[in-house]
């Protein structure tokens, strides 16, 4: 049967570990889970024995080693919850269905100039009418939501954007589809990602950037992803950094994508195919953008004292990995007298985060230990 939401049959948080370890990790034996969350072996046998029957794990093959007993290591069931995620972006709205094992089933994606609310309200309709029919009753019966990763505030990005303002896009899309609807920051959902499907081992404080049309991040303490009062924590795009002139400037205006069009007097696609960016140019735009990400990564260490830093993008690997380096480079040069240089390093899963991010929402609601991004 599947999730009951509001009933009895709701997940312990032990059965949500276990869940949230094979989902990281990949399908491991009741041994090793009892090893890792401090449970006893009946425990354990007694949990994935439940999970197993509510449909959420499935047990592999059996492992024989040449000494002890034999194991079987359990797995996700990719049938047992399904979730939907919708990314709007600057210039490119996305829709996807994703399975329990965090696969994307189907994907959706329209180009336009600008969104507005009508335009993307027409084409999540159609799409959530699309998906949910290619799901067979049972399947349909634990569809567990839909997530929205959206920029806040998109009428701040210039007149034609101004319908967004006092938009509720949660209760509209609520009126087509009968599950919870969760709306977040599109660059805290890419931290989410990353925490919740990203194969990375990470300490329980990072900061995580990432770099689109505009730079946003977001930020992890204790292992939890931490949202503010206003749920704007983490947004570092809007962080001063220190420019030439009396006025000061912000991280996106050195550190994203639409710096770099600026650079080479065009726009670049929404994808990494014909990413045809001059080496030279790119060199230099990330030069720029490795100083004021080091900038903002040493201002966070001093701050709350982050040991790692993860850049991640839409933008193609190679890219992404230049940024990396141009920041480590640029750190490198900075007094840290006080404080201890954080490691860089790259996110790993670049231009889908934010789409996996939106359907990771309701997944972390009902299924992470504690609710991740909640």
């Amino acid at each position: 049967m599947p999730l009951d939401r509001d009933g009895p049959g709701a997940l312990s948080r032990n059965e949500r570990l276990i869940l949230s370890l094979i989902r990281r990790r990949g399908p491991m034996p009741r041994a090793a889970l009892a090893q890792l969350t401090g449970l006893s072996a009946q425990s354990i046998t007694n949990l994935t024995r439940k999970l197993m029957m509510a449909g959420y794990l499935d047990a592999g093959a059996v492992v024989r080693g040449k000494v002890g007993q034999p194991s079987t290591p359990l797995a996700l069931a990719p049938d047992g919850a399904w979730f939907l995620g919708l990314k709007i972006g600057r210039r490119l709205v996305e829709l996807a269905l994703v399975d329990f094992a965090g696969r994307v089933r189907i994907h959706r994606q329209e180009v336009y100039a600008h969104p507005t609310p009508d335009r993307v309200l027409a084409f999540a309709r159609q799409g959530l009418d699309t998906m949910t029919a290619s799901l067979d009753p049972g399947q349909r019966a634990r569809l567990m939501g839909l997530g929205v990763a959206t920029p806040y505030r998109l009428w701040d990005w210039g007149q034609e954007m101004a319908d967004w303002l006092d938009h509720d896009l949660q209760a509209e899309l609520s009126r087509s589809l009968p599950v919870p609807i969760f709306v977040e920051n599109d660059a805290t959902t890419a931290c989410g990602a990353e925490l919740i499907f990203g194969k990375t081992d990470l300490p329980r404080d990072f900061i995580h950037i990432y770099i689109a049309h505009f730079a946003g991040g977001g930020i992890v303490l204790d292992g939890a992803l931490r949202h503010g009062p206003t749920r704007n924590a983490g947004a570092l795009g809007s962080m001063p950094i220190p420019v030439v002139g009396a006025q000061g400037g912000q991280l996106l205006e050195k550190a994203s994508v639409s710096a770099l069009e600026a650079l080479i007097g065009r726009s670049l696609p929404p994808d990494d195919s014909g990413w045809d960016v001059p080496a030279g140019i790119e060199s230099e735009w990330a030069d720029q953008a490795g100083r004021a990400l080091a900038f903002v990564a040493l201002s966070a260490v001093a701050l709350v004292d982050l040991p790692l830093v993860v850049i991640d993008g839409a933008v193609p690997p190679a890219t992404r990995a230049r940024l990396a380096q141009a920041t480590r480079a640029a750190l490198e040069g900075m007094p840290t007298a006080g404080i201890d240089r954080p490691q860089v390093i790259e996110g790993s899963l670049g231009r889908s985060a934010r789409i996996l991010g939106a359907a990771g929402l309701p997944l972390a609601h009902f299924f992470q230990p504690d609710g991740a991004l909640d």
